[in-house]
């Protein structure tokens, strides 16, 4: 059995040659069980500022089970995870992140499940302790506006950090989107899977890439790719809107027939009561745009058709 590791890389250098001498540990453990056990991994450097390629090609020369591909610039974490999948030649594929908080000695734990042939994918989900309180609270509320406004199930705390048998590899490679989620991939194609639960772990070196603002447009990509209920909550609010409109236009014509000869002292100072009508119909009508704007914009990405990335040099 071929096992394939696909580790995307974003300024890494410091990260690489720990996680290497992790996984070939634990990558020794496999094959003293199983003779026939062999492993590839797959390392793309997603156009990292620093020596990451450097490191990448060192290792390609030591060990012949080592491959690399490096962009031309950064293209981002999605499109990196394509590639190594593109490049994998295993009939089990794992994804895993270069700064070891996705730990590789749980290979041997998640391998069985899918060697058997009992499951098709054996995924993690990740304990929040260590998470600020502000980040965890907002990532349960995204998987619970998920959970209402899609047809799919994401696990609270599920990653990328999965074995995949063939199979599933090819259903996910067969989706070519350029607005990629991959999260809402997984449980979209479907396939039998195993959950296995671990604690997290601090990073081996460097820096988290993902910042509060990464993770927002993150989630918005999601919700656009796989729900299109914003859509009709847009119409709805509009709707709702024009029949408040002619109810408050009622209730003025109405209360002006009525009070005809009675002065209005808020009538020609009416400017606070006008300005908050206006301020309010024009928050509705950009917030309604806005929504529309997400969808267009990830029509005009497809219809270019533009690749998810370009390869500067690989081994």
């Amino acid at each position: 059995m071929l096992l394939s590791i696909v580790v995307p890389c974003y300024n890494e250098e410091a990260a690489v040659p720990l996680f290497y001498a992790e996984t070939a540990r634990v990558l020794e453990g496999c094959a003293a069980k199983d003779s026939s056990f062999t492993a590839e991994l797959v390392f793309v450097d997603d156009g990292s500022a620093d020596s990451s390629a450097a490191v990448l090609k060192d290792l390609a020369a030591r060990d012949g089970r080592v491959r690399y591909i490096i962009f031309s610039r950064n293209f981002g974490k999605e499109a990196a995870m394509l590639a190594g999948l593109r490049e994998a030649r295993g009939d089990a594929v794992v994804m895993l992140d270069a700064d070891l908080q996705h730990p590789p000695s749980l290979i041997p734990l998640l391998l069985p499940a899918v060697a058997s042939g009992e499951f098709d994918c054996a995924g993690t989900k990740r304990t929040r302790k260590g998470d600020s309180p502000l980040r965890t609270f907002f990532s349960r509320l995204f998987y619970r506006l998920m959970a209402r406004i899609t047809d799919i199930e994401m696990i609270d705390g599920a990653g990328d950090f999965r074995l995949m048998s063939r199979p599933y590899v090819d259903a996910l490679l067969s989706l070519n989107e350029r607005s990629r989620f991959s999260k809402g991939f997984y449980p979209w194609i479907g396939f039998r899977t195993i959950w296995f639960e671990y604690e997290n772990a601090e990073r081996a070196a460097g820096r988290t890439k993902w910042s509060f603002w990464k993770l927002f447009q993150y989630s918005l990509d999601g919700i656009t790719a796989f729900s299109t209920k914003p859509l009709a909550l847009a119409s709805i609010l509009g709707v709702l809107l024009f029949f408040i409109s002619l109810i408050v236009i009622l209730w003025i014509v109405v209360y002006r027939l009525i009070t005809l000869n009675t002065p209005h002292p808020w009538t020609p100072d009416g400017w606070a009561s006008t300005a908050c009508i206006v301020l309010f119909c024009g928050g509705i009508q950009l917030f309604t745009t806005g929504i529309l704007g997400q969808y267009l914009a990830k029509t005009y990405t497809e219809v270019k058709q533009r690749p998810h990335y370009v390869i500067r040099e690989r081994s």
